[in-house]
């Protein structure tokens, strides 16, 4: 099958792929010249009634939980879509910060419904791929061509909806999911019309194994990230340190910076450190990064950054980073086993963490606590293809308790017209707990205030004020049946 790229983009009840929803799906297929196929998917996930969405994130989306109810289909109706018209071999998903975003709420989608939550991006050749870090070091390093955007204070930005504008491209609403998508196309275009070369170098070096390449060639290398400063155009120079052990990821250094105070420190003084500190000032912020492997990281050899006016977009001197590089490898093996102690106590540190929010956590948010049984996937399999009354019986089968823990919700959110008079009050009772326990601090509670706060905010706006008196509608609907008698 000829390889494909499927544009998608999701918008959301929240900002958390734990406990927010996707409420809207929209994508369309290309070919690797960018030339649309077939038509645009553009689908409204109905939001389940023990959801309660972030009125801040309606207002951005302008979707509604009744609308999701009236135009829109159930999670477990769009898998079974979304497998049989859209997950074809040789497909390379991908979007607008996709990675970092989309791609979480689309796992947690897959396993609330009984599928694998990574199959879909590797198997019969499928990859991933992400045009922010495209957009970001092709600014960085290659920025003639293209129009590119600051802010009010003259800083640089690569919002979408700001990049469509200043270049002239069809964006007609930003946030909309199908929207965005024809917008993330048009950029994509923009930067392979532009700068092919380096278009097409990062596309295929999408790979972990290409990836991998660059960060274990033991040289100098450029790395675009987020994490990396605005005022450097998220770009430096990075050497390789240490590999994170039981991750696919490399610990690398920001040769902006003398490694020496760095190397004279210990594991515990590193560990300190390196801890996240919400209020730290980020100058006192470690010149190390984690590049995971199979998240599409945005490297290339140094000789990209040869030319004397890249360097001055970004603010490196390469004869400094040269210094600093023959720095690293003379304190290399006191580095990585610094790091690698520093890594241990925070890793322990975060186990910890993990084991005291595992037992607060719900079967919903459970996600990474173990991949599924192999003995699993043929009873998931058949939960799919059940009839309603058929589900509970199947999934007794199952050995992994997450998943059996989930039957009885995925049964009420997909099925609800199914559910026995038992099964609806057991569902009535898990909603009163998730929403309702707590009284004024509870989540309907809080759900209510803010959207009085965003009332407040903004009287002046009609389509603002609908969404929230909708919302407000929505909150006093999902009461259990029996709250009345409460």
């Amino acid at each position: 099958m000829a390889a494909t790229l499927f544009f998608y983009d999701l918008e959301t009840s929240g900002l958390n792929p734990r406990q927010a929803r996707v409420m809207q799906f929209a994508g369309q297929r290309t070919t690797l010249d960018l030339e649309p196929i077939g038509e645009p998917v553009n689908i409204l996930i109905k939001l389940h009634r023990d959801v309660l969405p972030d009125p801040g994130a309606a207002l951005v989306t302008g979707i509604t939980p009744q609308a999701t109810h009236t135009d829109g289909v159930t999670e477990a109706e769009f898998l079974q879509y979304f497998y049989e018209h859209i997950v074809t071999g040789n497909t390379t998903f991908l979007g607008y910060n996709t990675v970092r975003f989309d791609d979480e709420f689309m796992r947690y989608l897959h396993y609330r419904n009984y599928y694998d939550p990574y199959q879909w991006q590797w198997a019969d050749g499928c990859s991933r791929w992400d045009i922010l870090d495209a957009v970001r070091m092709t600014r960085a390093l290659r920025p003639q061509g293209i129009n590119w955007p600051v802010t009010e204070e003259g800083k640089p930005t690569n919002r979408l909806e700001l990049i469509t504008k200043l270049n002239n491209l069809a964006h007609e609403q930003a946030h909309d999911a199908l929207s965005d998508v024809y917008a993330t196309i048009a950029v994509a275009k923009l930067i392979k019309q532009a700068q092919p070369e380096l278009y097409n170098y990062l596309y295929n070096s999408r790979k972990k194994t290409e990836v991998s390449k660059v960060i274990t060639s033991g040289q100098p290398f450029v790395y675009t990230s987020g994490s990396i400063a605005g005022e450097f155009l998220h770009t430096s120079a990075v050497a390789t340190v240490a590999t994170h052990t039981g991750q696919d990821a490399s610990i690398v250094f920001d040769l902006r910076h003398d490694p020496t105070k760095l190397a004279a420190l210990t594991s515990e003084a590193l560990a300190e450190a390196w801890r996240y500190k919400p209020n730290r000032d980020p100058a006192e912020r470690l010149p190390l990064k984690t590049i995971k492997h199979n998240r599409c990281p945005a490297v290339a050899p140094l000789g990209v950054i040869k030319d004397s006016n890249v360097q001055k977009n970004i603010h490196i001197d390469l004869q400094l980073v040269s210094t600093h590089f023959n720095l690293v490898k003379q304190h290399s093996e006191k580095l990585a086993k610094t790091i690698a102690g520093a890594l241990k106590i925070l890793d322990e540190e975060r186990d910890a963490t993990i084991n005291t929010a595992i037992r607060l956590q719900t079967v919903d948010e459970q996600l990474y606590q173990g991949f599924v049984p192999k003995e699993d996937t043929g009873v998931m399999r058949a939960i799919r293809a059940a009839e309603p009354d058929q589900i509970t019986h199947i999934a007794e089968e199952l050995q992994d308790e997450r998943l059996r823990t989930l039957t009885p919700l995925y049964k009420a959110r997909n099925y609800p017209s199914a559910l026995s008079q038992e099964e609806r009050q057991a569902y009535d009772d898990f909603v009163h707990a998730k929403l309702f326990a707590g009284g004024q601090s509870s989540k309907l509670a809080q759900y209510f205030a803010a959207i009085q706060e965003q009332s407040t905010q903004s009287q002046d706006s009609p389509d603002a004020q609908f969404v929230l008196q909708e919302l407000q509608l929505y909150g006093e609907s999902v009461m259990p049946s029996d709250m009345s008698q409460d």
